[in-house]
C-alpha cells in the first residue's frame, strides 16, 4: 500500500526530475493517484498524470519517449521508496486518448472484416496496443483475432470466424 508521505515523495520526485529535463510542471498539472494493480502479481500502483503546454516532447514519435519516461520513473521510485508498485504515467491523457482509439479501431475493423469476409491486417504495433485490440474483441463470437510477425513487424490480424 502507498502511504499519503509516500505520495508527497513520489509528486517531488516527479516534478524534480521534470525540472532536470528543463520541462516546467506546476503542482496544480502533477496529479498522483493510488491504487488499483494491473501487473500479474496485483501490485500496488501509482498512477501520475501531468498537464503541460507542450506534451510532444514528453510523448515523442508514437509515445515512445511517454514509455521510457514511465520506465524511468518505475526505477527511480521503486529505489527510493525501497518498494515494487507498478508506475503509470501519462501525458495530457495521451494514452486514455490512444486506449479509446485502438478500441474504437478494433471494433469498427471487425465490423468491417465482417461485412466484406476477409481478414483486417492492421500496422505493427507494441505489446500493449495489441493487447487491448484482443481485449476489445475477445467476447465477439463473430470475429477472431490473433497476432502475426515478429519483433516490431508484429501487428493483429482480426479475422471473420
Amino acid at each position: 500500500m502507498i502511504e499519503a508521505s509516500e505520495v508527497e515523495t513520489i509528486k517531488k520526485t516527479v516534478s524534480e526530475l521534470l525540472e532536470k529535463m528543463t520541462v516546467p510542471v506546476f503542482d496544480t498539472a502533477l496529479e498522483v493517484l493510488t491504487g488499483g494493480g494491473q501487473e500479474a502479481n496485483d501490485k500496488d500502483a501509482v498512477h501520475i498524470h501531468i498537464q503541460i503546454d507542450e506534451p510532444q516532447v514528453l510523448i515523442g514519435h508514437n509515445g515512445q519517449t511517454l514509455s521510457e519516461l514511465e520506465r524511468l520513473l518505475r526505477i527511480i521510485l521503486n529505489k527510493k521508496l525501497k518498494k515494487e508498485f507498478y508506475v503509470a504515467l501519462d501525458i495530457n491523457e495521451y494514452k486514455a486518448k490512444k486506449v479509446r482509439y485502438l478500441k474504437d479501431l478494433a471494433v469498427t475493423l471487425a465490423d468491417q472484416a465482417i461485412a466484406t469476409h476477409e481478414e483486417k491486417v492492421l500496422s505493427p504495433m507494441p505489446n500493449y496496443e495489441r493487447r487491448i485490440i484482443h481485449a476489445q474483441l475477445a467476447e465477439r463470437t463473430d470475429v477472431v483475432t490473433e497476432s502475426r510477425g515478429e519483433g516490431p513487424d508484429r501487428c493483429v490480424v482480426i479475422k471473420p470466424k
